[in-house]
């Protein structure tokens, strides 16, 4: 498989691994979601690039490369769009074909019933994006192998997906001007809460160490507590 290197959120990098000639991709745990929309866009485009090299679908899942272990097909959904996906039961990742991520990412819509009957007075048989298996259109509209339900690259629908993922990444991107005065009162507003509690009430435990601020402010309310029951 071939590897590339994509964003991911909170500054991170994800190693994804492709294989062009199936489709098909493995993530690492929940690396699909870890994803920004700018690296969803790259992988868009780089599965636009490559689909020549294209030979065919995941007939027969392998073992996950992490453990060994048998992949099961899953089926999910989201945002009412089904899709499937094989995953390792000791959830150290998951392969999907391009199609699958496709629908997903909202690229690739579901056909409605009237576009499947007229596909059904044209077409007796078509071939599933993620698996490759024959679908009889008299019979079906869903692979009866991996389950995928017909679906169709709307242009519409990827130019309004991209809109988004564009919008987001920008927004990723671009830094507040304010967000550094904003981070310096928050400071001085914890700072002044220190500051404003009864002596009798506050302890070593509330002196500034590296501590995170929530865990400074669970310290004060459990001191505050304490001093309350004292009373009592």
């Amino acid at each position: 498989m071939h590897q590339e290197f994509l964003d991911g959120l909170y500054g991170r990098r994800v190693t994804l691994d492709l294989c062009f000639l199936c489709g098909a991709l493995w993530f690492d745990g929940h690396e699909s979601l870890g994803l920004t929309p700018g690296a969803v866009l790259r992988l868009f485009a780089l599965i636009h690039e490559r689909r020549t090299l294209r030979r065919g679908g995941i007939i027969v899942a392998p073992a996950c490369p992490r453990c060994n272990a048998h992949l099961e097909l899953t089926q999910d959904s989201q945002r009412h769009v089904r899709f499937a996906y094989w995953r390792c039961p000791q959830r150290h990742g998951r392969l999907t074909h391009f199609v699958e991520f496709l629908r997903e990412k909202h690229f690739v819509r579901p056909l409605a019933p009237a576009e499947i009957g007229a596909l059904r007075k044209n077409i007796q048989v078509v071939h599933c994006d993620s698996c490759g298996a024959p679908v009889e259109l008299e019979r079906n509209s869903e692979c009866g192998h991996c389950g995928a339900a017909l679906s169709v690259l709307d242009a519409r629908q990827v130019e309004k997906i991209v809109g988004e993922l564009r919008a987001a990444e920008a927004k990723r991107q671009t830094v507040d001007p304010a967000l550094p005065a904003q981070l310096l009162m928050d400071r001085l507003e914890v700072e002044r809460f220190y500051q404003q509690l009864d002596p009798a009430c506050r302890s070593d435990s509330l002196q500034p160490r590296a501590a995170g601020l929530i865990e400074q402010g669970l310290a004060a309310i459990v001191e505050v507590l304490s001093f309350d029951r004292s009373i009592g």
